[in-house]
């Protein structure tokens, strides 16, 4: 089965554009690649119950980030300000970048 790219990076920032974080913006804090999933700050926050341990003296409730699949997000551009599509590109001394397809603004990690 063909493996699709993902051209989120670490520390970009994106738009939620489905489930139900929909319309949220964060930052990405990791990728994980062979499952196709991404984690976002402040995105998809999972409540997991923990008892007393060594390391936890007090058990509780504790909330964190859980990873969305990456075809659920979509990268800002920092110029246009709104969720955008990219498109990469080979620059003469033939480093790839990113570009945005409506603003053509070259978009830096």
């Amino acid at each position: 089965m063909l493996k699709k790219k993902c051209h989120i990076k670490k520390d970009d920032k994106v738009k939620i554009i489905a489930g139900k974080d929909k319309g949220k913006i964060g930052k990405v804090l990791a990728i994980y690649g062979k499952k196709d999933r991404i984690l976002v700050e402040n995105v998809n926050i999972m409540k997991r119950h923990t008892r007393p341990s060594g390391t936890n003296r007090q058990g509780g409730i504790v909330e964190s980030e859980a990873p969305i699949h990456w075809s659920n997000v979509m990268l800002m551009c920092n110029k246009c300000i709104t969720p955008v599509r990219i498109k990469m590109l080979r620059l003469d001394d033939g480093k790839k970048v990113r570009v945005c397809k409506k603003c053509t603004e070259i978009i830096d990690t």
